[in-house]
């Protein structure tokens, strides 16, 4: 799960960053997004401190913010400050005495992460709220809806992609076992999203630079 939830996330932002126009790495890199919210739900139910769990994804999400912005959004925030902010609404559901007293909490947070530029925006929360509250069919369903109304207001057509990690999860759950038994260390799984960002802005950096340079020199030619 691990394995596959990197690799298809660097195919994302390879793609994105030096081959826009190719939407075959997108489409790839969609795999990546549910695994993630899937991994967090479960880092977050089975963490032995929550505490110290959401101190992790704070540290990451700092790190990362300048490689994000130099390799992918100049302005936006970068996937896991998305990830953190929907495991606080996942603490604080918990806390609340009904699961329904949750509902304003929710709007309020979608409201707000709508308004940020945040990777994935609400899409993010309620995505991980997805893996967290619903199973099985409910799962596939709500995962379809929430695909089909990013569809609709947002032309989200290549997030549709996304789907497939969740009908593994749901209904290939001895496939989907196997796949989880595919781990790396913890510091590698927690390192891999700002180290391959620094090392992708660098790159981006040097390629850019070296393409400007042979333009102007051909610039200068003529």
């Amino acid at each position: 799960m691990q394995i596959i939830a990197m690799l298809t996330m660097l195919i994302d932002h390879i793609g994105y960053i030096f081959f826009p126009v190719d939407i075959t790495w997108r489409v790839v890199g969609r795999i990546a997004f549910p695994i993630y919210c899937y991994a967090l739900v479960q880092g977050y139910l089975y963490t032995s401190s929550r505490a110290r769990y959401l101190r992790r994804l704070l540290i990451i999400a700092v790190i990362s913010q300048i490689p994000y912005n130099l390799a992918l959004s100049p302005g936006g925030w970068n996937v896991v400050f998305t990830l953190l902010i929907s495991a606080l609404v996942l603490l604080v559901l918990d806390k609340l005495p009904s699961l329904w007293l949750g509902i304003p909490v929710v709007a309020a947070v979608i409201l707000v992460m709508e308004f940020f530029p945040l990777d994935y925006n609400a899409y993010g929360l309620l995505l991980v709220l997805i893996f967290r509250y619903t199973r099985s069919y409910g799962l596939v369903l709500a995962h379809l809806i929430l695909n089909a109304v990013y569809l609709v207001y947002y032309g989200w057509t290549v997030q549709m992609i996304s789907i497939v990690p969740t009908l593994f999860i749901a209904y290939a759950p001895v496939v989907w076992n196997k796949i989880e038994k595919w781990r790396i260390p913890r510091w590698a799984w927690w390192s891999f999203y700002p180290g391959h960002l620094a090392i992708l802005a660098m790159v981006k950096i040097l390629w850019f630079r070296e393409w400007v340079s042979i333009e102007w020199r051909s610039l200068l030619n003529l």
